[in-house]
């Protein structure tokens, strides 16, 4: 990933307030409820800081703005197509969400090689524009680090775990993944729904419902041109019965990872 020089600033500017403020990475780690690994990664320019991360920074810190306005040079959030940016922020708000994927690996389990390889897929994005949104994903997954962290239970169909994404090197690495951030995040729960199942009720297509700390439940369905935000209780009430309804044929999670990590072995 790139260095911009507005990141590689921010970066700076990270390090001096919290020296300032006398606080270790694991000390400001505690202060605003993002791992001390995620802030390393932002302090050496390896990962983009999010928004809440800058803004929790800014309050703990007293930088008086000035974080935020290094970001906004940064062009952060202008990674996010302008249509997707509503979700992202109720994605990033939300304390439970749940996923269905029938092709892909969700957005917030993909490694940044997976990632490139679906975006870059078909030549319908120019290889700046795939970069970009690369970056945007990867920066959506900080929601995981947050604490507390949303419980997020993604279900995918047995099929994405054998579409040849970017290669066997790639998928490999994408199935250990999974496989290291539910060991890691408790909060992360992952079900395979297996080929045996035949036809059932995700066929008809992905969609995530997040669930936010206060108010009635929304969800995203996805396409090929451009996602919607659901919020009427009808639609939404909809998603969730097919949501039961795909997890009653899915395998349990102890059991999915299991078939994960062996098919991860057979991508060698």
């Amino acid at each position: 990933m790139g260095r911009s020089t507005a990141l590689v600033i921010y970066a700076e500017e990270l390090r001096r307030a919290r020296a300032g403020a006398e606080l270790s990475q694991q000390g400001l780690s505690e202060r605003i409820k993002y791992s001390a690994a995620l802030i390393a990664k932002i302090e050496l320019c390896e990962r983009r800081p999010s928004r809440d991360f800058t803004l929790r920074c800014e309050q703990v810190l007293n930088t008086g703005g000035l974080l935020e306005r290094i970001l906004r040079a940064a062009g952060q959030e202008a990674a996010v197509l302008p249509w997707f940016q509503h979700w992202a922020n109720l994605e990033q708000e939300a304390v439970i969400l749940r996923c269905y994927e029938p092709l892909v690996v969700p957005g917030l389990l993909q490694t940044e090689d997976y990632a490139r390889a679906v975006l870059a897929g078909g030549a319908l994005l120019t290889p700046e524009e795939v970069a970009e949104q690369v970056i945007a994903r990867l920066d959506r997954q900080q929601v995981l680090s947050r604490e507390p962290a949303p419980h997020l239970f993604a279900v995918i169909d047995e099929g994405v775990l054998h579409r040849a994404v970017g290669g066997p090197a790639v998928m490999r690495e994408q199935l250990l993944a999974i496989v290291r951030v539910c060991a890691e995040h408790p909060r992360v729960r992952v079900q395979v729904v297996p080929a045996s199942a035949g036809a059932y009720a995700g066929l008809n297509g992905p969609f995530t419902i997040a669930t936010p700390q206060e108010g009635d439940d929304v969800a995203f369905l996805d396409n090929s041109r451009r996602g919607m935000v659901l919020d009427q209780p009808e639609d939404v009430g909809a998603l969730h019965q097919a949501w039961e309804a795909i997890r009653s044929v899915a395998l349990p999670h102890e059991q999915s990872i299991e078939l994960i990590s062996e098919v991860a072995e057979r991508w060698n």
